[in-house]
């Protein structure tokens, strides 16, 4: 009985220290929450940029993955993966589009591969450099951009991560001003 009095009162100690501290735990929330939607804002504006800067390039060259600026964006971000590294190699592999394979600018599985469209490539693309296709993931899970990229096709040809990282530098320096201020 006794030890039952005792855990009684120990319940009510705790009663005034909810009143004191839930006020504040409701500031502290809204100032999370406000916090965390100041950041997913942030993100988005900076996605935006990016893919608007895939996009000129890819328009200023009149290539046909032009408008898939945002989906290459959107999967490199969900694969853990620089975003300008999916539009880097479908510049070098079929000049943006203009000579693939199909629906493959890749030239993934040495263009033997077919896609029924460009969203499916990029999201098979990005999936795999991004390690998570259990098939490949071997050569690219938990590798560095470089890594990637010799072995995506940088065993074969020497200088091919050299100008995948060229075509990164271009993407990244790309101006959208001239984009942006062009009528559709």
């Amino acid at each position: 009985m006794e030890n039952k009095i005792i855990r009684y009162a120990q319940g009510l100690t705790f009663i005034p220290i909810f009143s004191i501290v839930s006020p504040f735990m409701a500031l502290y929330q809204q100032t999370m929450s406000k916090s965390q939607d100041k950041a997913v804002e942030t993100s988005v504006s900076i996605n935006i940029e990016r893919a608007e800067k895939i996009d000129a390039y890819f328009a200023q060259r009149g290539m046909p993955l032009e408008g898939y600026g945002e989906k290459m964006v959107t999967e490199a971000e969900k694969n853990d993966l620089d975003w300008r590294l999916v539009p880097a190699i479908a510049i070098k592999e079929s000049t943006g589009g203009k000579f693939a394979c199909g629906y493959n600018p890749f030239g993934w599985g040495s263009c033997k591969i077919k896609f029924e469209s460009w969203d499916t490539a990029i999201e098979t693309i990005a999936h795999n450099l991004g390690g998570n296709n259990k098939n490949t993931s071997h050569y690219y899970e938990g590798t560095t951009t470089e890594e990637k990229l010799y072995h995506y096709n940088g065993s074969v040809i020497p200088s091919y991560t050299g100008e995948i990282l060229e075509f990164m530098e271009l993407i990244e320096k790309q101006d959208v001003s001239k984009f942006k201020n062009k009528t559709i």
